[in-house]
């Protein structure tokens, strides 16, 4: 090996080779970014939210509440329409 050969290969990278890695770094980043977003939980609907703090509110003060066409008992159960006959929890929509 001549020694202008040995210092052309020390001197590093070239600009195409970075942009090339940068490149395919992005693309990885991106679709893995993309597949993390996708195994979040749907975010919970305003009417379940509503529906769990009435029951809440139903059972802290022992009075019943109303909320979209259910009440909430204080003991925690659920009657009207929505409601699951079995747990008496409102089913989401």
């Amino acid at each position: 090996m001549c020694a202008r050969c040995a210092v052309r290969c020390a001197q590093g990278i070239t600009l195409l080779e970075m942009l090339v890695v940068l490149t395919v770094l992005g693309l990885v980043l991106g679709v893995s970014g993309l597949a993390i977003e996708s195994l979040r939980m749907p975010r919970e609907s305003q009417e379940l939210r509503d529906l769990r703090r009435a029951r809440a509110e139903a059972i802290q003060s022992g009075a019943p509440r109303m909320a979209h066409s259910v009440r909430f008992l204080p003991d925690g159960r659920a009657i009207g329409p929505g409601v699951n006959a079995l747990t008496g929890d409102p089913l989401a929509k």
